[in-house]
């Protein structure tokens, strides 16, 4: 998918994918190689969200919501946090 998108939209969408496997990862399958693909359902949502200019507290409203409603994982908001400063790092260095 990312073949198709501009640089700096690849770029953010590579970072996010990586993020939300390797450090926000609710279900705790970063070290799975057949599960790779598991979050990159979410990739497009928190994309379009930094591309929008979500702060902090945005980005873990979401990703919280996301593992409380729809995998049904409660306590979750510390990964998302961590997640959350990564990927608004992630959104400098690209938007530069």
């Amino acid at each position: 998918m990312t073949s198709t998108l501009g640089p700096e939209v690849a770029a953010l969408h590579r970072a996010v994918s990586e993020v939300l496997h390797y450090l926000w990862d609710p279900i705790g399958v970063a070290g799975t190689t057949e599960a790779r693909d598991e979050y990159d359902g979410y990739v497009g949502g928190v994309c379009g969200l930094l591309w929008r200019g979500a702060d902090a507290d945005t980005l873990i409203a979401h990703l919280v919501g996301i593992a409380e409603v729809s995998m049904g994982l409660p306590g979750t908001r510390e990964r998302a946090a961590r997640a959350a400063e990564i990927l608004l790092i992630w959104r400098d260095v690209v938007t530069r």
